[in-house]
């Protein structure tokens, strides 16, 4: 069957990302649904605020390796060219909508930074620069992994990738867009809202 190792590495990451790191700690510690607490997401940053730091910081990792293992399974395999950045996506979209946890799991960055550290650690790199750029004009972590994220593709673009990646780099960041869509509209209210008001 044509591409079948490429389809079965793009099922493998999705079902890998489908295992977010933070519900999973919390479950086994405690028994409860990160899901129904603070933010109700099960990223890092919701994690530690449940948690605490430690637990944060696994979580940032765990959720972190599923995308470096999708990646490089990837690479490893010599697949396609197209079937490295779909696998990244896969990875991180399972993540975002878990099937075993109803569609219903974290924001996908930290799996994001896993896959693309694995497939050009220089555009994590560049991603860092950005967002601390970004944060210290803007006094804000989300606004400043945003726009690394959102900013990746034409840097891939800037230094030789192919068309193909910068396609699949762009589906990964609207993947994140999309997941962090009620950030989004905060973000745009805030900006809308004259100070002081």
């Amino acid at each position: 069957m044509p591409y079948s190792r490429e389809l079965l590495v793009v099922l493998f990451a999705y079902a890998l990302g489908s295992f977010p790191t933070g519900y999973y700690l919390l479950r086994l510690r405690t028994g409860q649904d990160i899901r129904r607490l603070g933010s109700g997401t099960a990223g890092s940053r919701n994690v530690a605020r449940t948690m605490g730091l430690a637990a944060a910081a696994i979580t940032l990792v765990g959720d972190a390796a599923k995308g470096a293992l999708a990646a490089g399974a990837a690479v490893l395999l010599g697949l396609e060219s197209w079937a490295v950045p779909m696998a990244m996506a896969a990875v991180v979209a399972g993540h975002i909508w878990p099937a075993q946890l109803r569609f219903h799991g974290g924001k996908g960055l930290a799996t994001v930074m896993g896959a693309v550290l694995v497939f050009d650690y220089r555009l994590v790199l560049v991603a860092f620069a950005l967002a601390a750029v970004t944060l210290g004009l803007a006094r804000q972590i989300t606004v400043g992994g945003l726009v690394a994220v959102l900013l990746t593709p034409l840097v891939a673009a800037l230094i030789g990738h192919t068309r193909t990646d910068v396609i699949g780099l762009s589906l990964l960041a609207t993947l994140v867009l999309f997941a962090q869509k009620e950030d989004v509209r905060s973000i745009v209210e805030k900006a809308r809202t004259p100070s002081g008001e």
